[in-house]
């Protein structure tokens, strides 16, 4: 039997996304947000949202992009701090030893030290709530050539990225591969 516990942020898990973004005078700054997703697949698109209190919200307005640094497991300590520190009064990239690198595609920096890197341009800004939804275009995936597969493709494992899991405030690693989508179902067909 299920049991009750009311309206909750609780789907799990949730992505450990770093948003890369440019202040007002233009420096580079970062905020740790769990609250995103891939929301199209053509145009490609991913949707973060953001509270108006957060630095990034305002330099997301201002300067129509953003990245997405995807930190692995070894770099759960600075993805953790960049989403505890405030932005508008702390050089977060300086503080976590992580290195700024300005987008040629968007105007955002991104963190040469994560292993996958989304360069967005903001598409639409959605009212929710306490939250604001954007929607950014991918423009560009990068990706450290190490965690790329035989096909040319980041793989899940050698990217090793992060989880939140909400109801526990808790971070994760992957797990172990289960075996290949759109084929273990097939066993069910009719």
């Amino acid at each position: 039997m299920k049991k009750s516990i009311g309206a909750k942020t609780f789907a799990m898990p949730t992505p450990v996304w770093v948003v890369g973004t440019y202040g007002e005078n233009g420096e580079p700054n970062i905020m740790t947000a769990a609250w995103g997703s891939i929301c199209c697949s053509a145009p490609p698109c991913v949707a973060v949202s953001l509270q108006k209190i957060r630095a990034s919200y305002d330099n997301i307005l201002k300067h129509k992009a953003f990245t997405i640094s995807i930190p692995s497991r070894k770099y759960v300590s600075e993805a953790d701090y960049a989403g505890i520190a405030s932005g508008k009064d702390t050089d977060k990239f300086t503080v976590a030893g992580l290195t700024p690198v300005k987008s040629d595609l968007v105007d955002a920096p991104y963190v040469q030290e994560f292993p996958l890197i989304l360069e967005c341009r903001l598409l639409h800004t959605i009212e929710l709530g306490l939250h604001t939804q954007f929607i950014g275009e991918i423009v560009d995936v990068k990706a450290d050539e190490a965690v790329l597969g035989d096909n040319g493709l980041p793989v899940l494992g050698k990217v090793d990225p992060l989880s939140y899991s909400p109801p526990e405030r808790e971070y994760y690693g992957t797990g172990e591969n289960l075996g290949k989508a759109y084929s273990l179902g097939l066993k069910l067909k009719k």
